[in-house]
């Protein structure tokens, strides 16, 4: 079936309306209309060829939220009305250690919403900035908020795992110290999911005028990194610091704020790297610098029941499929508060 989508056919062409084709559901997948996307930074380094190997034509896309209209003849979860959402992963292996254990995102083989492998025309995925879509059912997940918050639960589907997988993995809750470097799409996540879990959160931001909005998002303080008094009040302190921060930066000055055994772990992804830290702050303290990527299935899921019970959804700004290009100009801007959502409507 062919439907409208938003997408381009090159890194320097604008994103525009395009038509493209959905396979028939299989006995295993469904068929989701798509309500809303959500516009994460992936989208535009990928769609723009910041990262290696994009294919075209690009429909970006991966924080996917709509309804069941059909399903396949051995799917017994879902039936067609379900509020469903779609992530980063519509396939892997199913078969390695990785997949065994619900964690699909670290397979060799998962395949991404949009620029994976696929036997579908093109011959690769196409993502969620579009009408509809077809995903086996493994990789979808259940939405239990109220409908009505449909729109703000689309980024838990990327900014909500990415933040909440590491702060599960690293014991954020109660008695710890948690740092979020960043106050953006992902990290805004970061200090709402914190908070729930009962950790003492403390917000770091480049901008003073971010300290009100970090606190009301849940921080329970807020540091102006480029304030050297205010950062060495923290030295030693942190049992975790996730940094969310998309550009490169020096990692030294947050590495010196972890306890001895703390860990800051990177979410953000840098079109270019970040400055090499140094090694001594890393020996001194037995200190680890490590990284995260998204979750698998069943943890995105745990996530979204997370946020469905404690009430948690991303703060976000609605656009017009129209307003793309316009959205990603503010995202790189940092003007947006704090995760643009594409109402899929608007393509009609």
């Amino acid at each position: 079936m062919t439907i409208r989508a938003v997408g381009t056919h090159a890194a320097d062409q604008p994103l525009g309306p395009l038509q493209i084709a959905r396979r028939v559901p299989g006995p295993h997948d469904l068929r989701i209309e798509i309500a809303f996307c959500g516009i994460c930074h992936s989208d535009l380094h990928q769609v723009r060829s910041e990262w290696a190997g994009t294919l075209y034509p690009c429909v970006p896309g991966h924080e996917i939220v709509g309804r069941v209209t059909e399903v396949g003849a051995h799917v017994t979860a879902y039936k067609p009305g379900d509020l469903v959402g779609v992530g980063c992963i519509v396939d892997s292996c199913r078969d390695c250690p990785d997949c065994a254990a619900g964690l699909e995102n670290y397979c060799d083989g998962m395949v991404g919403t949009y620029n994976g492998p696929t036997s579908d025309a093109p011959g690769h995925t196409l993502g969620g900035y579009s009408q509809a879509i077809v995903v086996h059912e493994r990789y979808v997940l259940k939405i239990t908020h109220p409908e009505d918050q449909l729109a703000a639960v689309a980024p838990l589907l990327c900014a909500g795992i990415t933040t909440y997988s590491p702060l599960r993995h690293w014991g954020a809750g109660p008695g710890k110290k948690v740092g979020v470097v960043g106050i953006g799409g992902l990290g805004h996540m970061g200090i709402k999911l914190a908070h729930a879990m009962g950790a003492h959160v403390v917000a770091f931001t480049t901008s003073p005028e971010k300290v009100a909005d970090a606190k009301a998002l849940g921080a329970d303080e807020a540091v102006v990194s480029r304030n050297a008094e205010e950062m060495a009040a923290h030295a030693q302190s942190f049992d975790l610091i996730l940094n969310t921060v998309a550009a490169p930066h020096d990692l030294d000055a947050f590495l010196a704020l972890l306890k001895r055994d703390g860990t800051m772990t990177l979410v953000g992804a840098p079109a270019v790297p970040h400055p090499s830290p140094n090694v001594f702050n890393l020996i001194m303290r037995r200190r680890s610098l490590a990284g995260s990527m998204i979750g698998g299935i069943p943890e995105t899921q745990e996530m979204l029941d997370f946020c469905a019970a404690h009430g948690i959804v991303a703060e976000i700004e609605m656009i017009r499929a129209d307003q793309i290009e316009q959205a990603y100009e503010r995202m790189l801007k940092g003007d947006v508060k704090y995760r643009f959502v594409m109402d899929i409507a608007t393509m009609a």
